[in-house]
């Protein structure tokens, strides 16, 4: 086992693991630390944990320092260098007349590098424009292309619920998403319904899936033959939430609901 320190770059972002070095940290606490784009301030949000040797991306990095005043400070100078840069980066593509769409702009903390993140339905040219930036910006310019579900975590919003977006507030990385989880929930199949801002299905569709699988293997199916206490009769609904069944009774003609414990199952 090894301790580690999680460290996290920027908000709803991935947790990254470091070797403490020493430090008694805190959670939220600022620290200075060397990644593959170089040397980065982040927020600590596991101060100490033990975890498996196998569990770790080799080599585990070091934090080399807690953050000062002057590292934040810094940082959030670096914030709005990132601001003039998205304005400078989006006049440059509106020149070049690249049918691009400029999300987010980060520095790294020692400014050795810059990263524009864009959306675009195809590839792109992007040659020249990076020959404009790096002009300007003086340092080594990287643009990546990413997809409608991190443009919508980079962006933030309001979802269906009315709550702010799972992405941008505390899901740290997609999972799979399959229609198929919205059949075994029993949802409308409408794709309105069951999307999110982003376009793609709810990331939510996977929070009570496991639930849905679990309690589908003792539930009736529709249509299913079965035996209740007041006689034989024919599943017309289900409720996964209350666990029961709706019967029409065989004999009275009848919808009477039922606990699936109180229903025997058969096959005809």
């Amino acid at each position: 086992m090894i301790k580690v320190t999680g460290i996290r770059f920027r908000p709803a972002s991935k947790i990254y693991y470091f070797d403490p070095d020493g430090f008694i940290l805190e959670e939220g606490q600022g620290v200075v630390v060397e990644t593959a784009r170089g040397l980065e301030l982040g927020f600590v949000v596991i101060a100490e944990k033990m975890v498996k040797k196998g569990d770790i991306v080799s080599p585990l990095r070091k934090v080399i320092r807690v953050a000062t005043n002057e590292d934040l400070e810094k940082l959030e100078r670096n914030r709005v260098k990132e601001k003039e840069a998205f304005s400078i980066c989006e006049s440059k593509i509106e020149n070049h007349q690249l049918e691009m769409k400029l999300v987010d702009v980060q520095y790294a903390f020692d400014e050795s590098k810059i990263v524009f993140f864009f959306t675009a339905d195809g590839r792109i040219d992007f040659r020249d424009l990076v020959k404009d930036l790096a002009a300007v910006f003086r340092t080594r310019i990287e643009l990546r292309q990413i997809g409608v579900r991190d443009e919508a975590k980079m962006y933030g919003g309001i979802g269906p619920c009315g709550r702010e977006l799972c992405c941008s507030t505390h899901l740290c990385e997609f999972v799979p998403v399959s229609i198929k989880m919205a059949k075994t929930q029993n949802l409308t199949l409408n794709p309105s319904k069951i999307s999110g801002i982003c376009g793609r299905l709810m990331c939510c569709l996977r929070y009570e899936n496991e639930y849905y699988e679990e309690i589908e293997e003792v539930m009736p199916n529709l249509g299913e033959s079965v035996l209740t206490p007041d006689g034989h009769g024919s599943v017309v609904a289900t409720n996964a939430i209350k666990k029961s069944a709706l019967v029409e009774l065989s004999d009275e003609k009848v919808r009477k609901e039922y606990k699936v414990d109180d229903v025997k199952r058969f096959k005809k």
